[in-house]
């Protein structure tokens, strides 16, 4: 179960933190892997470490945010693997900044990121999979995105982003199942990545949060990436339009 031979992943914000462990769990269910990041010389290191173990990668400079990016990207994954089968929607950005002091540059630039760039993503990879009649699309959302009661001190404009994917997500169900396109998010609780890190989130705040996750602890990168390995394989053949929440219990609580 869960095997992924022969198929033609594209994981974004794959050079670190949860895109890494993507990337890397996807190569170890047999897919090949284009692993893309803004930086290119970090992505170059996943594809060696997938290399290593016998998989098949490439890396690729790319900026979600810019549409002339993104397609030249997707055009040199159709040159390299010949078409697409899943697209991971990981590239994301947190900036935390209180809602009255963000400008409108910061506002955009994560809305660009976050937001835009899974759209224009995942538009080009619908355009792709509709030649093949199949695909997976695999946004990543939060816990924070809205209509659960989970905001995020300073996230305004991260936690509006990762609202905007979830509702994408449902109407991109609609429009691409004819296509036999299936279109999912991941909605990732308290994990410890590179992002967490940056944000310099207090430790009392930190250690408050931990409180209110039944399992007690933050989770790994790895935990999220097995839920991206179903939702990319055969047995996912029957979910569309789904937010898979995994949080250790947070929104249980």
């Amino acid at each position: 179960m869960f095997k992924l031979d022969g198929k033609i992943a594209l994981v974004t914000g794959g050079r670190r933190g949860m895109g890494r462990a993507h990337a890397l769990m996807l190569a170890s269910q047999g897919a090949k892997v284009a692993v893309t990041d803004i930086d290119a010389n970090e992505c170059a290191g996943v594809v060696e470490g997938i290399k290593a173990k016998g998989g098949e990668a490439i890396c690729l400079k790319m900026d979600v945010s810019k549409k002339s990016d993104v397609d030249a990207g997707f055009d040199e994954v159709i040159k390299q693997f010949g078409r697409l089968d899943i697209l991971v929607n990981n590239a994301g950005i947190f900036a935390p900044k209180p809602a009255l002091l963000l400008t409108e540059e910061e506002w955009d630039k994560t809305i660009d990121i976050n937001l835009k760039g899974q759209f224009l993503c995942a538009q080009r990879a619908a355009k792709e999979m509709a030649k093949n009649k199949w695909g997976r699309i695999i946004n990543i959302a939060s816990v924070a995105s809205g209509q659960v009661g989970v905001g995020i001190m300073g996230g305004v404009h991260y936690t509006a982003s990762k609202g905007g994917v979830i509702g994408m997500t449902e109407t991109m169900a609609i429009e691409f199942a004819p296509l036999g396109i299936t279109v999912n998010a991941i909605g990732p609780g308290a994990i410890d990545t590179p992002m967490i890190q940056a944000a310099q989130i207090p430790k009392e705040a930190m250690d408050g949060m931990i409180q209110r996750i039944p399992l007690k602890r933050i989770g790994r990168p790895e935990e999220i990436s097995a839920m991206v390995v179903f939702l990319a394989s055969e047995e996912s053949s029957y979910v569309t339009g789904a937010t898979f929440y995994v949080d250790g219990g947070w929104l249980a609580t």
